[in-house]
């Protein structure tokens, strides 16, 4: 699989919490600590990506078109629920946000569109 199917099917995949779609589903979030844990710091055989670098990850994001968006445009409904006692960290979690317009949730015939520049 190229990367951007793989990162859609991270996006979908009910195991991680780490990045999310957006509400409207045409852009996705990434909280880059949890990332770099829980998806780059997998261990074992169904390792998704060849890397454990982050900057690796946001140099294929570049390469495949995708734009990074200003966390200033996500509102609350983009952001995942958190129980009380975590909304205090997770005010300071660094949080990507990614668009390309051939990467949304409910099209994945799209993805065949994201050709690497």
């Amino acid at each position: 699989l190229r990367f951007p199917e793989k990162l859609w099917i991270l996006l979908h995949c009910v195991l991680f919490e780490t990045l999310w779609w957006g509400h409207d589903g045409k852009y996705f979030v990434i909280d880059e600590e949890m990332f770099k844990q829980e998806v780059l710091g997998w261990e074992g055989p169904f390792r998704l990506f060849e890397t454990n670098s982050m900057k690796s990850i946001i140099h294929q994001l570049n390469h495949y078109g995708f734009t990074k968006v200003p966390r200033l445009h996500l509102t609350s409904a983009s952001l995942p629920e958190s129980p009380p006692e975590q909304e205090a960290t997770a005010a300071h979690r660094k949080l990507l946000v990614y668009y390309n317009p051939f990467c949304q949730k409910d099209h994945p015939e799209l993805l065949a569109h994201c050709r690497r520049r």
